[in-house]
């Protein structure tokens, strides 16, 4: 075997110690508050048949053409790593025979995978959380949505941090309408394009919108916009998400350079960004996807939802000092073999009391209490022959360097207090 020393795989990364509680405190965070708006919670597998992700994302997007671990299982069939959860989400409705009992508030958490350059807050394993309501056509569903997202970031203390950008991708004649404008529009301008959005040109102008090239940037800044082309259907919508997000209380900017490239993209885009992490500033985005249940082979499914990157949010948690500290031990310390069981009963009651507790596997009484030190425990319990005899431990607070005794069956209430 070579004596090289094995490192996790570019792109990936260890969650250890407090890096992990940031990550895990992101994640309960979300869970509990997509609870309180009613939201359920599913897991889906990680890979899928590549063809999920291919219909859900377009075979012509980057994240399917270029980003994508795709591998052929030793059945022969083709499976993907999830790069995103949306249409995974939309599978499963479909899978399992839900589009009848409709809607549906879905919430997820878990890793995705993305072969891209590994940047900051961007890793080829990364994690997100996402909620989504599928079945719902009002724009009420829409400021839902957005509002929980909000009520998240604002739990996490970063929602100062970040601002939400809201645009209208429009209904069906609308985008139309709108398509055949950005055309005309950069048609004109043809030669100056990159060569990515030249192809875009052809196949989809909208995402000429989303284009990262600078030249490309000068052309899109003097591009029309969809509200002209807006509609009264599509308006309407539009009009009523503000009014929804207004009396939400969530705070937004327009920003009509939101788009969506995938024709089942309708109505709502949003992001909710921050230039806290340097260029790359969205920490949350969605929209309205009322095509992608459809697209899995399921009847038209008005849906809308967000995700977000939870190694993203977390990071803005370690920004602000935010770090949740971890639980400190109490721990029980026989003071030889023999007293070892009746330390092993006062563990476990502890532990059953929902106090945080341990007991050393080996070492003398002062070998013990150097590792209880070293652990920044709270206390030690000391068991010795004559406390096990009368129903007692010797309480040691490593804080104040105070010793007590206490009866075992009053520890726990001794110990919340």
């Amino acid at each position: 075997m070579s004596s090289q020393k094995l490192q996790p795989p570019r792109g990936t990364r260890d969650l250890i110690g407090d890096e992990f509680r940031r990550h895990h405190r992101v994640i309960k965070t979300a869970r509990r508050i997509s609870a309180l708006y009613g939201f359920e919670e599913w897991a889906t597998p990680i890979f899928e048949d590549t063809r999920v992700f291919a219909r859900g994302l377009g075979e012509t997007s980057d994240v399917v053409s270029k980003e994508m671990y795709v591998f052929e299982d030793r059945g022969g069939d083709s499976v993907t790593l999830r790069p995103e959860n949306t249409a995974g989400v939309c599978r499963a409705l479909v899978s399992n025979g839900l589009t009848q009992s409709l809607p549906r508030k879905v919430f997820y958490a878990g890793p995705m995978f993305r072969y891209e350059r590994p940047q900051a807050g961007r890793y080829r394993q990364f994690h997100q959380i996402g909620a989504e309501i599928l079945g719902v056509a009002e724009p009420l569903a829409d400021a839902e949505v957005i509002a929980c997202g909000y009520h998240i970031q604002r739990e996490l203390g970063i929602a100062e941090g970040s601002v939400l950008e809201v645009n209208t991708l429009g209904d069906t004649e609308s985008r139309d309408a709108y398509r055949a404008a950005l055309v005309l529009h950069f048609s004109a301008h043809r030669d100056s394009l990159s060569e990515d959005s030249q192809r875009r040109l052809e196949k989809n102008p909208l995402r000429i919108i989303d284009s990262k090239d600078e030249g490309d940037r000068r052309l899109v800044a003097d591009a029309p916009t969809i509200a002209a082309y807006l509609t009264p259907t599509a308006r309407a919508h539009w009009d009523v998400l503000r009014r929804h997000l207004d009396a939400f209380g969530v705070p937004f900017r327009e920003n009509p350079r939101i788009v969506r490239g995938l024709d089942y993209y309708s109505h709502t885009a949003f992001e909710f960004v921050t230039d806290r992490l340097g260029a790359q500033g969205t920490v949350m985005g969605g929209g309205r996807y009322d095509g992608l249940v459809e697209e899995m082979g399921g009847p038209p499914t008005p849906s809308v939802g967000w995700a977000a990157g939870v190694e993203r949010l977390a990071m803005l948690l370690e920004a602000g000092d935010l770090t949740p500290p971890a639980p400190r031990l109490v721990n029980v310390i026989p003071v030889s073999e023999a007293e070892e069981g009746v330390a092993m009963a006062v563990l476990q009651s502890l532990r059953a009391g929902g106090i945080a507790a341990e007991m050393g596997y080996r070492g003398n009484l002062k070998r013990r209490m150097e590792r209880a030190n070293k652990q920044n425990a709270r206390a030690a319990l000391i068991v010795g022959e004559a406390e096990a005899a009368r129903g007692v431990v010797q309480l040691r607070d490593l804080d104040a360097g105070t010793q007590e005794e206490v009866p075992v069956d009053a520890l726990v209430e001794r110990l919340r207090g």
